[in-house]
């Protein structure tokens, strides 16, 4: 008995000084996300998918590598769950060329915008990537074991999504990211292609016919409006007023900004921030900070405008999205 008892002793002791083993991702385990709820996956394709598409084409609106080549390009790096979300996350707090690990991303495409998230917001993106299996592109795998890594499938648990009813939050989110998008690779793509001047043509000419054909794609009203517009068809009205300032409040105590849904009768309104970030600037930052030619083009654009003056992470504006009860 004595034995038995320093032999378990001995066994307890050992497994206490055993080094903690580094995290391997389960391999095609299933789970539910309605049972998991892990919020990661809503936060990257809220804040992500604008630039990280899954699905769009290489030269029809892609104008960032999609997020799981990210993912596969820092498992090379990291095997463990901390360091793969303290690398991924040091490098969204101070995207820079000498800080990024994808040289050819950055190279084809140019560095990320810096941008300010809620506390969190990243750390809970990079622990789901890391856990969970995210959208691949169909030809990403073959892309990548064509750069040396012909063994890899992509690790982490299988996502079963679960169709059910959409909330009305759920469908002014939808109309609001998808619209903002379709407008977002149209701008940055201007602007990788020929500059500031080319993005400022394109806002004043196509924004507003882009924003009225999702609108009526979707059978809403969707306009984006502010308290410091530049185009005067732009300019919110009193009750919108009140959600900018709502949220304007949410960016400077970084919480994440939860969208506003008002019921009216049979109609349902929406209200979502516009948060800049540091390609915003080159048009609304300070005005000793733009260009020169980009302040008289603006200036000859909009003789009215107010919409200059931000800082990253502020309200540029806000979604105004208005549409029917789904009966």
């Amino acid at each position: 008995m004595k034995n038995l008892l320093l032999l378990l002793l001995s066994v307890f002791l050992f497994s206490c000084n055993e080094k903690k083993e580094k995290y391997k991702p389960i391999q095609n385990e299933t789970a539910q996300l309605d049972t998991i709820e892990h919020n990661g996956k809503k936060l990257m394709e809220t804040h992500c998918y604008l630039c990280h598409s899954p699905s769009a084409k290489e030269n029809e609106g892609r104008i960032a590598p999609p997020m799981i080549a990210i993912k596969a390009r820092y498992l090379m790096d990291y095997d463990s769950k901390e360091d793969f979300i303290k690398a991924i996350s040091n490098f969204v707090e101070n995207p820079t060329e000498d800080n990024t690990k994808m040289h050819g991303a950055v190279k084809k495409f140019g560095v990320m915008p810096k941008q300010v998230f809620p506390e969190n917001t990243v750390a809970q993106i990079a622990d789901f990537m890391f856990d969970y299996q995210i959208e691949e592109p169909n030809w990403f795998k073959e892309h990548w074991q064509g750069h040396g890594n012909d063994d890899w499938t992509q690790p982490g648990k299988k996502v079963i999504v679960v169709e059910k009813q959409k909330t009305y939050e759920e469908i002014g989110l939808e109309y609001a990211l998808s619209t903002k998008k379709l407008l977002g690779q149209n701008l940055m793509g201007a602007i990788q292609k020929k500059g500031t001047l080319e993005a400022l043509a394109f806002c004043n000419i196509q924004a507003m016919p882009l924003t009225d054909s999702m609108s009526v794609k979707y059978n809403a009203t969707i306009k984006r409006v502010s308290d410091k517009n530049r185009n005067p068809n732009n300019k919110a009205n009193a009750e919108e007023l009140v959600y900018i300032e709502q949220f304007k409040k949410d960016l400077v105590a970084k919480r994440e900004p939860k969208p506003v849904t008002i019921d009216k009768g049979d109609k349902v309104h929406f209200y979502y921030p516009i948060p800049t970030n540091t390609m915003c600037l080159q048009c609304h930052g300070k005005p000793e900070n733009i260009k020169p030619e980009v302040a008289k083009q603006i200036l000859k654009l909009y003789p009215k405008d107010l919409a200059v003056g931000y800082g990253e992470n502020e309200v540029r504006g806000i979604w105004s999205i208005t549409f029917d009860k789904k009966k």
